[in-house]
């Protein structure tokens, strides 16, 4: 296996079998972070403006850690990415704009020109829909800066319908956009 790949995706940790069946029993409540960290939050709706789930950042010294829960999605893997909008219009979410991408850079984990900062690793549904995954990027911040989920139009995150292929521009060929959630901040940074 290609190692870029094998690093692009080995920040994914899917939860352990009795995560998903709490996941089941309907509950999609997330950890609570330590006190006096950065947050925000970032609730999910399908097409239908149905909410899907929830996905929470946590500033860390390695970067923004993304705790995602998901549920009624379609099972198999899927392109995720923070959008350049904090707006999320269904059916077809185009209001999130493009990819984060403060830096100019191309599209993809393995473009030797990318990644976007808001590229993110690939994530896999299961045969019931659910979707738990831990994501840790440093390409972005919850604080200040041009890497700021919070600078101009805010930023949203973005499911998509296939998986991302990590080289194609400018989405990765990831297929439509199936959720959507504004990355609305939940305490300041220090």
């Amino acid at each position: 296996m290609n190692p870029a790949l094998v690093a692009a995706t080995a920040v994914i940790c899917l939860a352990a079998p009795a995560l998903a069946q709490t996941a089941n029993q309907g509950r999609t409540a997330l950890p609570a972070p330590p006190a006096g960290q950065a947050l925000a939050q970032a609730g999910l709706v399908d097409a239908a403006g149905q909410t899907i789930g929830t996905a929470a950042f946590i500033q860390t010294p390695s970067g923004v850690l993304i705790q995602l829960r998901l549920d009624k999605i379609p099972p198999g893997v899927h392109g995720l990415h923070i959008h350049e909008n904090a707006r999320c219009q269904p059916p077809d979410f185009q209001s999130a704009g493009g990819h984060f991408n403060p830096g100019g850079r191309s599209h993809g984990l393995l473009d030797q020109g990318g990644p976007h900062a808001g590229d993110l690793p690939n994530v896999a549904a299961s045969q019931n829909g659910q979707v738990w995954a831990d994501i840790l990027t440093d390409r972005v911040t919850l604080g200040t800066g041009t890497d700021s989920l919070f600078g101009g139009n805010g930023t949203a995150l973005v499911l998509h319908a296939t998986p991302d292929d990590y080289r194609t521009d400018p989405a990765g060929a990831a297929g439509g956009r199936v959720a959507c959630g504004p990355i609305m901040r939940m305490t300041q940074p220090r």
